[in-house]
């Protein structure tokens, strides 16, 4: 019941008073969306935290001009790759063998069921799927922030051409998906604040089939 009852207080903050928030917290949060599930394990993102000032002043105006991004205290892009490619697959995998210590014929025989679809496909069919991945992780993020009880702003409204010039995201292999300003909010200029949360009724979303 605490996890519901944080993510009551949570909403979508138009305003942050720029305090920090302490790193352990942060690290938190990042943990829960490293700890995500993907689409055959493959996390096909990453997560750039932006801290600087100068970086964040950058983005502002590409991402609407919303004061969060200048006035959170940490701001994470969530970037996901571009394509599929051999490498990263194999990568993956080469990473699940060494810390599982062992090879596995089925998992063996899935890589290479991969590598012949996923490398082949359209790289714009990749990234979009890449994408949705980023999301899971992206809403883990959310929640933990929720349950330290630090706001975070979902985001995008953004220039995600400009945002990956600023970062240098695409010579990465990498094209941003989603923002999430973090820090804390400032009531005196948020007028979302105190407005009553609303969301569809449990009936009206849930359909429950015997």
């Amino acid at each position: 019941m605490e996890l519901l009852e944080r993510l009551k207080w949570r909403y979508a903050a138009k305003a942050m008073s720029g305090e920090k928030v302490p790193q352990e917290k942060i690290d938190n949060i990042l943990e829960a969306a490293r700890l995500a599930a993907t689409s055959s394990g493959l996390q096909p993102f990453e997560i750039y935290v932006v801290t600087n000032q100068e970086v964040k002043e950058k983005i502002r105006p590409v991402a609407w001009n919303q004061s969060t991004v200048t006035d959170c205290s940490h701001l994470l892009v969530f970037a996901a790759w571009d394509t599929y490619t051999a490498d990263r697959i194999n990568y993956m995998f080469d990473l699940t063998n060494t810390i599982r210590g062992f090879k596995n014929e089925g998992w063996e025989n899935y890589r290479q069921q991969l590598l012949s679809t996923y490398p082949q496909q359209d790289a714009e069919v990749n990234f979009n799927h890449a994408a949705k991945q980023s999301y899971i992780a992206f809403s883990h993020a959310l929640i933990a922030a929720a349950f330290e009880e630090v706001d975070a702003t979902p985001m995008e409204g953004f220039d995600a051409d400009a945002v990956d010039e600023i970062l240098g995201l695409r010579a990465k292999g990498l094209r941003s998906t989603v923002l999430l300003p973090i820090g804390y909010r400032k009531p005196s200029e948020d007028w979302l604040v105190n407005l009553e949360k609303v969301r569809k009724s449990t009936e009206d979303m849930v359909t429950i089939i015997d």
